[in-house]
């Protein structure tokens, strides 16, 4: 028996789907964002409550993080934890459930970063 063209990933066109390729293979670490991992001190963030989208639910949304994915979902997990309450991290912004602007400034503040609320 004979190998079939279907059995080399090369030749089908199902699998390989590029079509033109200038410099050699390409690794998927040079599409990532690259995002500066900078010290709490040289952040500075905005803490606002927001309903637009959601249902009528309220949620805080804190945006103007520069950290890499990892220790952004490690904050999350702290600042959930420290509201008692459930949230998500979406692209550079931690959204956690429920009106909780004050107490979310006091934990961000001591853990050195610079905050404000904004909005009404």
């Amino acid at each position: 028996m004979s190998k079939s063209k279907a059995s080399n990933p090369a030749s089908n066109p199902a699998t390989n789907r590029t079509v033109y390729r200038e410099f050699g293979q390409s690794t998927e670490a040079a599409f990532e964002k690259a995002v500066p991992d900078l010290p709490p001190e040289q952040q500075n963030l905005r803490i606002q409550a927001s309903k637009k989208g959601r249902g009528g639910k309220t949620v805080t949304v804190i945006t103007g993080f520069q950290h890499n994915e990892e220790s952004l979902a490690a904050l999350a997990k702290k600042l959930k934890a420290q509201c008692g309450t459930g949230g998500t991290v979406k692209e550079d912004t931690i959204e956690i459930q429920g009106d909780h602007k004050v107490k979310l400034l006091e934990v961000v503040t001591k853990l050195g970063y610079k905050a404000k609320i904004s909005g009404g």
